[in-house]
C-alpha cells in the first residue's frame, strides 16, 4: 500500500484508510466485536495505517472498539477521531446538538484518549461547524491541545471555504473530510481548489456512495428501519432507480479494467489528486480486500475524460441528506 501525505505538516497515511463507523453505528445493528477487531488487524496486515472514528458513533462504542483493536499496533497506525456534538444525557444514539466550545473540545479530547487507549490523537476533526462558536476559538482550542501533546494534527469535516481559511490562519489544517464521490462532486467547485492552494489534504467519506456505487443495491433493495440510509432522499427506490446510470457507468469501465464498480469508484478518487485519501468503510473481509485492490487499478487520462463526459450526462436524483442535516454542512 502506497503512502500519501495530508497537509504541510507531513501526516503520512496509507493511500486508503478504513472508515470504522459502520462497525458500530448507522448501518443496522452493531457488528460482532471479535469479528471487527479481526477485520482491523487484517487491514493493518494489508497495509492500511489510517483509521477513522468519532465519539458520536455509538455514541462512544466505536472509539472503544477501535481502541481495543489497535491498542497493540500503536506504532503502525494513524487514528482520526472527531468532536463537535453534545451527546444525549441518556447515552442513546444521536446527539442533542452541536457543541464546539473550547472547554468542551478539551473535555472530549481527554475522554477520546481514554477510549482509544492512546496518549495523543493523530488527527482531531471538528465533526460539523458550530455556528455559535467562532472557528478561531475552535482552532485555538485544538492549537492548545497540540501544544499539550494531546493532539498531533487538526482537521475539519464538511466546512465551507471561509471556515477553512479562518481556521487555517490560527492553526494549520492538515485535512478536510468531505463526502466526495462520482455521484457527489460539490467539493470540486470551491473546496478542492482552496485545499490545493493552502496545502490541505482531502479525506473523502462515503467514497462508495454509502454502498450504492458498489452495484450491489437497486431500487428493490429493502433498507432496515435502523439503517440511516432509509432516511436519505437519495436512497428512495425512485432515486435509486434513476441513479442506476452512475453504477452502469462504473460497471462499464470495470469490465474494461477487469475490476469491480467499487474499485473503479475508488480508483477514480485516487486519480483526482495525490493528496486525496478515501476512507471506505466495510464490515466484511472480502469487501476490504476488494476495496484495497482499487489501489492497483490504473485509470488513464483518457479513461478519466471518458468517465467525466459520461457522468456529465447523468442527472443525479435526490438530496444526499434531509434538510436538517444538509444545513449543518458547508458553513
Amino acid at each position: 500500500m502506497q503512502e500519501r501525505t495530508l497537509g504541510k505538516d507531513g501526516l503520512k497515511v496509507s493511500a486508503m484508510g478504513l472508515g470504522c463507523m459502520g462497525m458500530s453505528f448507522s448501518y443496522g445493528a452493531p457488528k460482532d466485536e471479535g469479528e471487527m477487531v479481526a477485520l482491523m488487524h487484517k487491514a493493518v496486515e494489508m497495509g492500511v495505517t489510517f483509521f477513522d472514528t468519532a465519539e458520536v458513533y455509538g455514541p462512544f462504542t466505536n472509539e472503544r472498539l477501535v481502541g481495543k483493536a489497535l491498542s497493540g499496533l500503536r506504532e503502525k497506525v494513524v487514528i482520526a477521531t472527531k468532536f463537535g456534538f453534545e451527546m444525549k444525557e441518556d447515552g442513546t444514539p444521536g446527539w442533542a446538538g452541536l457543541n464546539s466550545r473550547p472547554e468542551h473540545i478539551k473535555k472530549v479530547a481527554d475522554e477520546s484518549l481514554k477510549r482509544l487507549q492512546i496518549d495523543s490523537i493523530d488527527l482531531f476533526y471538528q465533526h460539523r461547524v458550530d455556528p455559535n462558536v467562532p472557528i478561531e476559538d475552535v482552532a485555538g482550542a485544538v492549537k492548545d491541545l497540540i501544544a499539550a501533546g494531546k493532539v498531533k494534527h487538526f482537521g475539519l469535516s464538511e466546512p465551507g471555504v471561509g471556515t477553512i481559511r479562518r481556521a487555517h490562519a490560527v492553526q494549520p489544517v492538515s485535512a478536510v473530510q468531505n463526502e466526495y464521490s462520482l455521484w457527489w462532486r460539490r467539493p470540486e467547485k470551491e473546496v478542492i481548489p482552496v485545499l490545493e492552494e493552502l496545502g490541505i489534504g482531502l479525506v473523502p467519506y462515503s467514497p462508495l456512495g454509502k454502498g450504492f456505487l458498489t452495484g450491489r443495491m437497486d431500487d428493490k433493495t429493502e433498507l432496515a428501519s435502523n439503517d440511516f440510509r432509509s432516511r436519505l432522499p437519495r436512497f428512495t427506490p425512485e432515486a435509486r432507480r434513476a441513479n442506476q446510470a452512475v453504477v452502469d457507468l462504473l460497471a462499464r469501465i470495470a469490465q474494461q479494467k477487469d475490476a469491480t464498480p467499487a474499485q473503479i469508484a475508488l480508483a477514480w478518487l485516487l486519480a483526482q489528486k495525490p493528496w486525496i485519501v478515501p476512507i471506505p468503510g466495510t464490515t466484511k473481509l472480502h469487501r476490504l480486500e476488494e476495496n484495497l485492490g482499487a489501489a492497483a487499478v490504473e485509470l488513464s487520462a483518457e479513461d478519466l475524460r471518458e468517465m467525466d463526459a459520461a457522468a456529465a450526462q447523468i442527472e443525479i436524483e435526490g438530496a444526499r441528506y434531509p434538510e436538517e442535516l444538509e444545513k449543518m454542512t458547508g458553513i
